[in-house]
């Protein structure tokens, strides 16, 4: 799997550098997160079930020697259930330990501008707001932007 760089250059007049995104799909819909939060991005994974886990902890994954637990987002997020595919693991490393981001398809890794940025807007859903810190507007869909952060206290309240 190759990873392409996408840099916007309708900017191209601006000083200074824009952040880079990984990007990713999940029902449909184009996800970020920024580039110095993701470990890596690997295919489908055999997963272990953690019984009476919540519905959106799909279960834990082995990373070479590591733990990483696989966090469902179409659950987290209150989506329609995933597809029947394999679900790609975006790892991230958050509060010192590894999660797994289950995603549907792999984006690209974008280089977005601040002048692209908004707020998150109040029509998103609350499910899905409350893990996203903006989205930024660029030439297709609206790249919806998750903050690790706010997973990594999601999960920490649910233990």
């Amino acid at each position: 799997m190759s990873i392409a760089l996408v840099k916007d250059d309708s900017q191209s007049g601006m000083a200074g550098v824009g952040t880079q995104f990984s990007t990713f799909y999940v029902a449909g819909r184009l996800y970020g997160i920024e580039v110095t939060e993701v470990q890596e991005v690997v295919k489908p994974l055999p997963m272990t079930a953690i019984p009476l886990a919540q519905s959106y902890i799909r279960g834990l994954i082995n990373l070479r020697g590591q733990v990483a637990t696989a966090v469902g987002l179409h659950q987290l997020f209150g989506l329609k259930k995933a597809a029947s595919g394999d679900l790609m693991n975006v790892i991230c490393r958050c509060d010192g330990n590894l999660v797994s981001l289950l995603a549907d398809d792999i984006g690209d890794v974008m280089e977005l501008s601040a002048s692209q940025y908004e707020p998150v807007p109040a029509t998103i859903d609350p499910q899905i707001r409350r893990f996203m810190s903006g989205v930024y507007k660029v030439g297709g869909p609206l790249v919806s932007i998750i903050d690790s952060d706010k997973i990594a206290k999601f999960l920490s309240k649910q233990t």
